[in-house]
């Protein structure tokens, strides 16, 4: 099979590429993930992507191939909170572990799931680890008060195979906006989809709204689905795909900063996990807020039409 085809289209340039359609960019995206293409053809469908950039119906194309070919998370009967964590520390250190964890103590079934996309950044899988609690192999249930973190390659190998594409050519391309909007569940989910630049949060929101999410989104830390813990981000809840305003962004000077560790290191950051969970140190409050804004829509009963684009997402 070949993409020269879709590649014409989407290749003609910021002003003269084409968009797909959703069914197009499914078939697409399908092919790459298989490995059915050469390493010259996803090469470059990942520039004339990163030149193009992706519409919300293409983008919801590459979330039906994506989910037509995951090995999901089982059905638990609950609203599994689901974290992308992808971009990792580069000054702050990465507090997702800590969100994670607040969040199954509550009661929450928490899965966080992701890869190293740069070598240099320090990872949730490197702090769950430190923290004692390694990457699962397998996908398994989660159940009530359960926080797991899955690699991406457990879920699918291919989809990890495009997001280290990166390392090759230096760019990012549209796994790495994917990741932060799919769901790797069989059942309800709740997805926390986090952005660090304006315009992914207008496309992020688009995609959400287009395909029918329960999701949260906000300026996540450093590109972490967890808030800043200097500054409340805003926060927005889709239900079925509609946009509620959750929480506004802080504004003016701050009156104080939390305490936050100096070293960004994995074994300094589950220190200061630790620290917060037993309750030596205060959580930070940009950080509670959204733990208190994730667990109030996980307890929202399931609507009908949740029910529905869970059923319609499920292969």
């Amino acid at each position: 099979m070949s993409i020269s085809h879709y590649i014409k289209e989407i290749g003609r340039g910021k002003d003269g590429a084409r968009s797909l359609t959703r069914e197009q960019a499914a078939d697409l995206f399908g092919q790459v993930l298989d490995g059915a293409v050469t390493d010259l053809e996803v090469g470059g469908f990942c520039l004339a992507m990163r030149i193009k950039g992706e519409t919300p119906d293409e983008m919801a194309g590459f979330l039906d191939a994506t989910h037509a070919r995951l090995q999901r998370l089982p059905d638990n009967g609950l609203t599994t909170v689901v974290l992308p964590s992808y971009n990792g520390a580069r000054k702050l250190p990465v507090l997702t572990p800590l969100l994670a964890l607040l969040l199954a103590r509550e009661g929450a079934a928490v899965l966080v799931h992701g890869t190293a996309t740069e070598d240099k950044r320090v990872t949730s899988e490197a702090v769950f680890a430190a923290l004692g609690q390694p990457a699962r192999s397998a996908v398994g249930s989660l159940n009530e008060g359960d926080c797991a973190f899955v690699p991406t390659e457990v879920f699918f190998p291919g989809l990890k195979r495009l997001l280290d594409v990166r390392r090759v050519v230096g760019l990012r391309n549209p796994a790495h906006s994917l990741v932060k909007l799919m769901n790797p569940c069989e059942g309800r989910a709740l997805i926390v989809g986090s952005y660090t630049h304006p315009e992914y949060a207008v496309s992020m929101a688009q995609t959400f709204a287009l395909v029918g999410a329960h999701a949260l989104l906000l300026r996540g830390t450093e590109g972490e689905p967890v808030a800043d813990a200097r500054r409340t981000p805003q926060m927005d809840a889709f239900r079925d795909g509609e946009r509620i305003l959750l929480q506004q962004a802080q504004e003016g000077s701050l009156a104080a900063l939390p305490e936050l560790p100096r070293v960004i290191s994995a074994d300094a950051t589950a220190a200061y996990i630790r620290a917060v969970l037993d309750g030596r140190l205060p959580v930070p409050t940009p950080i509670a807020l959204q733990v208190a804004h994730i667990l109030q829509e996980v307890s929202r009963p399931a609507t009908t039409e949740t029910n529905r684009v869970a059923a319609v997402s499920t292969p």
